[in-house]
Order: structure tokens, then sequence, then C-alpha cells
């Protein structure tokens, strides 16, 4: 008689419901841990079809996207295929063109196709052996008990699979999270914002960029604004952010131009008369909206990721990159309790939530110094500040967007930090810290640091400043008066 000990254990198969971007990538991620994983995509396969329906805003790919791109061996062939875009270039209304580095010399962002991306990921999951696609299969109905979906194809059939774990990816308006709104205290919000957006190309002209392509264009008008990122084909893709009630004022062609003669004026000769005129009107302005819940999970059967779990609207560029780092961060967890769903789901919850909600409202917040911030004097002196107390002190002072950006900071430990270092900054009675760095020869590294200050708090801060920099640099110090800095 045969042992049953012997037997190998039957691998457990895996659900992911959405074969977009984070569900592709997760797909990979499970795969690679040995699991049988089930793609299923409302969708025809995209890498297939003549026309793919769906969101084609350009995204912007930084350091969290990298690296769970980099854990399932795609990063270097998906970097090969963006275009490095190093600072914001802010278009004024006549004309005039100012650069604001991302961050330090070296760090950029990339732009990415959406479109391109998805059938990379998809081909990428579709060469590990206990992978299978499964397109045209659209989500009616699961049991959060046994594990148990019920799919319908096109032609009507029907599809009745088991999984040990159902993790849902299809997005914000998610079939699977529909079932979560049936259950007790389970918390959830959408906000749609009372702007839209609508996509424009800008051609190339006589065969190459029309624009500097290794930045991010911006043309913020304070309640409203145009981006551009360019395209490995020298296209850029325009996106115009506006309230749908300005939207809704243009009804013609003519009033199209007159709207960018007033607001745009050089985009109009890079994008063309006529291009405008058809293109405004080819498609209406796309709503967004913002997504948040809690819990991500339902016992050890199912879990949430990506849009289904945290849709943000875009104006931090940290939708995929927050999607894809819950793939990086579900791994994790499931490395620290060795694969027992029933303990890796709750502390997935634990842990992601805050840092999605987190990213949430700074995407939220970040329209706001898209649009209007970046035309203020202070707030571009205040980003000349931080980079160059940064660039000094780089473990003392991170600007917030480096740290969302370019590292892996928990979202809303940044947060956190950022309205500490907002504090000490801010010039108030009680908390007031003056810094004024003045190099005295351009020959030399000679530097005088003036402070003032008047609590603990700036003292403890003054002396973290100076003894990160004081080996680094050859620096006068003494305490001044008020009177003496000016």
């Amino acid at each position: 008689m045969e042992d049953s000990s012997s037997k190998p254990a039957k691998k457990k198969v895996v659900a992911v419901v959405g074969g977009g971007l984070v569900g592709a990538l997760n797909a990979c991620f499970f795969a690679k841990r040995g699991f049988d994983v089930e793609v299923f995509e409302t969708r025809e396969d995209i890498r297939t079809a003549k026309i793919v329906k769906g969101r084609s805003i350009n995204l912007a790919l930084s350091h969290r996207g990298r690296s769970a791109l980099k854990h399932v061996g795609m990063e270097e062939k998906i970097v090969s295929q963006g275009i490095p875009m190093h600072a914001r270039m802010i278009h004024s209304l006549t004309g005039k063109q100012s650069p604001i580095p991302y961050g330090k010399k070296g760090q950029y962002i990339l732009s990415v196709d959406r479109a391109n991306l998805n059938k990379e990921l998809l081909s990428a999951a579709e060469t590990y052996p206990n992978t299978k696609l499964n397109f045209d299969h659209k989500l009616q109905d699961w049991n959060a008990e046994t594990g148990i979906m019920t799919f319908v194809r096109s032609d009507g059939t029907k599809a009745n699979i088991e999984a040990d774990l159902i993790v849902g990816c299809d997005g914000a308006f998610s079939a699977i999270r529909k079932q979560f709104l049936r259950r007790s205290r389970f918390n959830y919000s959408q906000t749609y914002i009372p702007h839209g957006y609508m996509e424009l190309t800008m051609p190339p002209i006589n065969g190459e960029f029309a624009m500097k392509p290794n930045y991010l264009h911006i043309w913020p008008r304070n309640k409203f604004m145009m981006i551009a990122l360019p395209n490995l084909d020298k296209t850029f893709t325009c996106t115009l952010f506006m309230p749908f009630e300005e939207f809704e004022k243009i009804t013609t062609g003519d009033e199209v131009i007159t709207f960018f003669q007033t607001y745009f004026p050089d985009a109009i000769p890079l994008i063309g008369v006529d291009a405008l005129k058809r293109d405004y009107f080819r498609l209406p302005a796309q709503a967004m909206v913002s997504v948040k819940c809690s819990p991500y999970h339902i016992g050890d059967k199912c879990v949430l990721m990506g849009d289904a779990a945290h849709a943000v609207v875009p104006f931090y560029g940290q939708g995929m990159n927050a999607g894809f780092e819950d793939c990086i961060v579900f791994d994790e967890v499931m490395n620290q309790f060795n694969e027992d769903l029933s303990a890796v789901l709750p502390e997935y919850t634990r842990v992601r939530v805050p840092d999605d909600h987190a990213i949430a409202d700074l995407a939220m917040y970040n329209y706001v110094e898209m649009r209007a911030h970046v035309n203020s004097k202070w707030f571009l002196f205040r980003k000349h500040v931080d980079n160059i107390l940064h660039l000094l002190m780089p473990k003392t002072i991170i600007p917030l967007y480096t740290m969302v950006t370019f590292t892996r900071t928990r979202y809303h430990e940044a947060v956190k930090r950022w309205q500490w270092q907002d504090k000490v900054r801010r010039f108030e009675r009680r908390r007031f810290l003056l810094i004024v760095m003045v190099k005295s020869h351009p020959q030399n590294d000679m530097y005088v640091v003036c402070f003032l200050s008047k609590t603990k708090i700036n003292k403890k801060f003054e002396h973290k400043l100076v003894s990160e920099w004081w080996q680094k640099r050859n620096v006068w110090r003494r305490k001044v008066t008020a009177h003496d800095c000016d």
C-alpha cells in the first residue's frame, strides 16, 4: 500500500479576476511561487484585438512600480520601452518654458504606454507553465465561503471555477468588490472629482518630437491644466483636465481654437488647428473617481488589489505604481507568514490600507499643486529650498515627492514625515527656524549657516541638520539674532 504522506501536495489554485496591469503582474508573482494561476478577463485578448477599448492615458512608472517589475524579471525590458522624464516643464501663457526637476540629478520617472505594458505583462504571465489566461470571461457571481465563481462568455455559455484564493484586480468598478458591500463592517466610499479629462495627440514635426521629450510638460491655468507625455513614436499624448462645465461650454470647432488661443497658444501650432477641431469632439470628457475601502480581504478566500481596492486620481502618477506595489507587499507578507493565507490576508489589509488611503489623498492634493501652485513664486522657491536642503542633508530633509516617487517609504509614513518637516520650516511665532546659506566665495566650499531657533524641537532639528552636514562641508557657525540675519 502506497504511503499517502509520500504523495505530492496538491497545488493551490489562485484565480486572478482582471487581466489588466495589476492582474497580469499578480499572475507572475503567484506563478513564480508555484501556485496554479488562472486569470479571467472580461475583454478579449488585447494582444490580438483589432480595436482595444479602455483608457489610453499615459502612465508614469517610478521606483515602486519598477521594484515590483524587477521582482519578476521585467524591469529592464519595460524600462527600455519608456522615455525618461527628468523634470516638469512649465508652460506659461506667454510661451515661456521653465523646468522644475523631480529630484536630484539622475532621478527621473518613465513615460510608458498603458496598452503596451499590459501586453508585455500578459505575455510574461503566459511564460509560466502553471498559468492560464482566460479571456471573454465576465464574472457573474462568486461565493466567498466556497471560492466558487461563475463566469459567462459572450456566446452565453457559462463556466464554474473553484479557487483556493480569489484575487480581485478588476478595477475601480470591481465585480468582486460587490460581494464585499454585502458584508457587515465593510467600509467603502467613492468620490468623483468635478473635473474630467480629454486626450489629444501632438504629432512629430519632421520626424522628431515637437517639444523636448525628456519632460512632463504642464500648462497650469489654476482651474484647469493640460499635460503632455512623450511616446516612443515621437508623438506626445496631451491630456486636458478641466471642470465638466467648462468642457460643455465649448460646442464648435471655432470655440475650441478660441479657447486654446486664450489658454494654450503655444500648443496650437504643435497639435494643429484641424486636429484640435476634430479630436476635441471625438469623445466626451471622461470622469475620474477615487475609491477607498477596507478591509481588503474576506477570510482566507479573497483579497482586493489595485484599483479594485484603491482607485486614485492620476495627479501623483502613483495609481499604477501603488497597484504594482500591492503585489510586492502581498508577496512580502506571504514570506512573513509562510503562505498561510489565514494569516496573510488580514495582515495585508492591516499593512496596506493606511498607505493606499494616504496616496489617494495625496493624489487629490497634487492636482491643486499641478494646476495652480506651480504658478506661485513662493511655491517654486520652497521647492528650490527643499531640493537644496535634501542635497546637503539627504537623511534629514527629504521632499515629499522624493519619498513618494523615488523610494518605497510607506505612503502614510511619507505624509507624516512631510507634515513634520513642514512644521519645522513654517515661520511661526513659537516655532521659527531660519536657515540662511551663503556661499562665501565661488572658488571654495565655505558656507555661512545662520539659525534662529526658539523651541526645543528646532534646537534638536538644528543639531541634526548640522551634524549631518558637518561631515561634508566646511562650515562657519554661530548663534545669531534676527537682527544679525537681516
